[in-house]
């Protein structure tokens, strides 16, 4: 049942709670709403407790990561700006055609986006994002493979799989079981030792799964100042966004 909505900048999550055949009460934030998992058995002077206490969990939660629930997009592109990615500028050339899809071509330093007309004004600035990212993530990803292979080489000797740019709004980087490796578009806008770090610290995922002692130690022998890496990512996060 919807119990109540918690707003977010322009968003509003509804509170989904359930009265289940379980041992414990469990509270996570979905996509679209926050739902709340309590026990049948409880009383109902618990339940209202135990609710009351994860709403306030997840509301803080949300405001404290408003830029990764919000819909608002990150940013807002025109034609003919100039987006300044590291050390390289692209010219956007940015056409409404009337079509239901969008694509994006990069030539040279200057991407060239068609972007369907019938989009609401978010829809159209997540499309436009999302081609950006994509254009700029293929451009790049050579360089990428190779400072992967080569870390790995250097630290951690272990099977790679595919090696992969993609637009992670939430993470920097992931680890799959099978070795594959993806790096968010995102880590384009930072300094090339913290793109370094989130490359050497999914690597270190291959060997130990999870953040425990050994994982970290892993990480600190092919990275002694690693910390830093992660202090800039906490200060920065705001500027590495499409």
């Amino acid at each position: 049942m919807q119990h109540e909505f918690i707003q977010v900048r322009d968003v509003k999550f509804p509170v989904c709670v359930y009265n289940e055949k379980r041992n414990s009460t469990r509270v996570s934030i979905g996509k679209k709403a926050v739902y709340i998992r309590v026990p049948v058995f409880m009383s109902e002077k618990e339940k209202i407790k135990q609710i009351s206490s994860m709403i306030e969990w997840a509301r803080n939660k949300l405001e404290k990561h408003a830029d990764r629930f919000s819909k608002r997009p990150a940013r807002i592109y025109n034609d003919g700006d100039i987006l300044q990615v590291g050390d390289e500028e692209y010219l956007l050339n940015i056409i409404d055609k009337d079509k239901k899809t969008s694509s994006a071509r990069l030539t040279d330093n200057t991407i060239t986006l068609s972007v369907s007309a019938h989009l609401s004004d978010y829809d159209r600035a997540v499309h436009i994002a999302t081609l950006i990212s994509r254009c700029i993530g293929k451009k790049r990803l050579p360089g990428l493979s190779r400072k992967i292979l080569e870390l790995n080489r250097k630290y951690f000797h272990m099977k790679v799989g595919k090696i992969s740019f993609k637009y992670q709004k939430s993470r920097w980087g992931s680890c799959s079981t099978k070795g594959n490796i993806n790096i968010s578009t995102r880590l384009l806008f930072a300094p090339d030792d913290v793109l370094e770090y989130v490359c050497i610290h999914e690597l270190a995922h291959l060997i130990e799964p999870n953040h425990s002692k050994r994982f970290w130690n892993l990480v600190k022998k092919a990275l002694p100042d690693y910390k830093n890496k992660e202090i800039w990512l906490k200060q920065n996060h705001h500027l590495c966004r499409f």
